[in-house]
């Protein structure tokens, strides 16, 4: 496949996970990518891989992003961390970090994008969000949060660059095989005092009809086409995949 030829792409937390998923994907499309991560050794692993480049970068320093101009056709929003605790408990310190990794960062770096997409007449943002920008979990709070606020910024992209040939998008997978998720699964064992084989089936796959964790390459598989000529007219839209989880 090589509809993405010629065309540049930015892929934030790059170095594993969705992200790796996702550039490889679009690297096989025919698109140059830069594999963004404060993981450099990660990231340049990926970039060799696919023949990209490695973009060492800390998202949380948000006032180096203020200044930014980022010059990439394809921009996709996928870093972010998670913490898994009741509102009670829950150090703001921690709820702040994860707001500014995901939603003030993607901010920026549409911001910083969107000039360049604007003069060419075409653009690419795909957010990573996740069925909790749609639905809410308890012991997530600052997750759920951003991922609702990442969905308002992906709409308001998509109004103000419709008209200019850019799109935006997201799309939201329910429970991912990745350390993330991985991580999660510790952590829920011992909130809910189960074993970490329970809090798969109890707790990450109860509403779902389709019994298994998502796999990276069938996120990125949806990536690439979003990214791509024949979603010219897709924009504004949150593209779930999550085993029937939300249609509940």
């Amino acid at each position: 496949m090589t509809d993405l030829s010629g065309r540049t792409a930015v892929v934030t937390g790059g170095a594993s996970g969705i992200g790796a998923a996702c550039a490889r994907s679009l690297a096989a499309r025919g698109a140059y990518v830069r594999v963004a991560d404060v993981d450099e050794i990660g990231a340049k692993s990926v970039a060799v891989d696919i023949g990209g480049e490695a973009w060492p970068i800390d998202l949380f320093d948000v006032g180096a992003l203020e200044d930014l101009d980022l010059d990439t056709d394809i921009l996709v929003n996928n870093a972010g961390i998670q913490t898994v605790s009741p509102i009670v408990d829950f150090d703001p310190a921690a709820f702040r970090k994860i707001i500014t990794l995901m939603v003030e960062a993607p901010f920026l770096l549409v911001r910083a994008a969107l000039p360049r997409m604007y003069e060419r007449g075409f653009g690419r943002v795909v957010n990573i969000s996740s069925v909790h920008g749609l639905r809410a979990s308890e012991n997530k709070v600052a997750y759920v949060t951003a991922k609702h606020a990442l969905e308002g910024l992906s709409k308001v992209t998509a109004l103000e660059g419709g008209a200019r040939g850019v799109t935006s998008n997201c799309v939201n997978p329910g429970y991912v095989r990745t350390p993330l998720v991985e991580n999660q699964i510790a952590d829920q064992a011992r909130i809910h005092g189960i074993s970490e084989d329970e809090v798969v089936e109890r707790v990450l796959l109860t509403d779902s009809a389709i019994k298994r964790l998502v796999e990276p390459d069938e996120v990125a598989s949806l990536v690439g086409w979003l990214a791509g000529a024949d979603a010219g007219m897709v924009t504004g839209a949150s593209y779930t995949m999550d085993g029937g989880w939300s249609a509940h």
